[in-house]
């Protein structure tokens, strides 16, 4: 029976994979780690404190006994300069292959998979063009003739790719949308956020619930990605025959929009929807709009779109944007 390793077990990714497989038979062993033990109640669970910062021989040293067939790697540090986030997430992976490759548990390696995310794309950085495909151009140093910032997923995927190559076993990146789940102490999370802001809001004089964003977020459709249902797409393409070295969207598949949401939960948390919603008309500035809707910040770059302009026919700065671009 296989045996899988999950790093980030205590996030909100790793953890709910760690509770799929625990479910799932065809395992017998899942080796978790993290710096901080989660207290995971499974004999089929062993758990190793690693710092996933430290060098290649620190981490061979605490990697001694572990192997597995099948990698889960969810581990990610945030940082806000991109060049920083850069280097910092691809050391953590790169010393971590070369760790496994150091003790010699590589050697049983069937398949990587790492989970990544929609900043792939450059949804961060603007308009993009919609919808996301896997196969889109990657927003590199000077596609289209364009410095873009640093996106540390670009490397990953190099460091994986090329490891890969030399191991001879298999990768596969998912590109999860923004993911919803409970992981303890974790606040890397959509949910927890908007929890917080609405158990705030009940408390304040008037109980109102103002929307924190402008108005064209509050009517705009979005998808979202449970990290129960990522971590099951997870288990599906680290053994699945054609799945090895593809990039994968995951997500929920229905669509929402927060002029449904926020009404209910409004209700949820015994909140008032204030009426004016976008006292000072809803469209983002630089100035934002006092105390009820967002500041907008400017972006250093040109919209992702851009480099489709050839393709759609549309200028990327006449379309409709969340963002304001110079």
């Amino acid at each position: 029976m296989p045996s899988a390793i999950v790093t980030g077990a205590t996030g909100i990714t790793g953890s709910a994979i760690v509770h799929h497989l625990c479910k799932d038979s065809s395992y017998d062993k899942i080796l978790s780690l993290s710096r901080k033990n989660p207290g995971y109640d499974s004999p089929k669970i062993q758990h190793a404190t690693l710092d996933l910062q430290s060098s290649v021989e620190e981490m061979a040293k605490e990697l001694q006994s572990i192997e597995a067939e099948y990698v889960f790697f969810c581990a990610y540090l945030a940082r806000d300069d991109p060049a920083e986030a850069t280097r910092v997430n691809a050391v953590m992976l790169s010393n971590f292959i070369q760790a496994l490759e150091k003790t010699g548990a590589i050697k049983r390696l069937k398949r990587f998979v790492l989970t990544a995310g929609f900043k792939h794309y450059g949804v961060h950085l603007g308009h993009c063009k919609q919808p996301l495909q896997e196969d889109d151009l990657l927003l590199e140093k000077n596609t289209s003739g364009i410095s873009w910032p640093p996106i540390f997923y670009y490397e990953q995927e190099r460091i994986l790719s090329e490891a890969a190559g030399r191991g001879g076993w298999e990768w596969v990146v998912t590109l999860p949308e923004d993911v919803l789940g409970y992981a303890r102490g974790n606040f890397m999370n959509e949910a927890t956020a908007l929890g917080l802001y609405c158990a705030v809001s009940k408390v304040l004089p008037g109980s109102q619930l103002p929307y924190p964003g402008c108005k064209a977020n509050y009517f705009a459709f979005n998808c979202w990605t449970s990290a129960n249902l990522h971590a099951k797409f997870c288990l599906w393409a680290a053994t699945a025959p054609r799945a090895g070295n593809n990039v994968f969207n995951v997500m929920n598949g229905d669509t929402e929009s927060f002029q449904n949401l926020w009404p209910r939960l409004a209700e949820r948390f015994g909140c008032r929807i204030p009426n004016p919603m976008f006292p000072g008309g809803g469209v983002p500035d630089s100035a934002g709009f006092g105390p009820y809707e967002a500041t907008t910040v400017s972006m250093p770059n040109p919209h992702p779109l851009k480099v489709y302009e050839d393709v759609i026919g549309v200028q990327a700065e006449g379309t409709p944007t969340l963002f304001l671009q110079k």
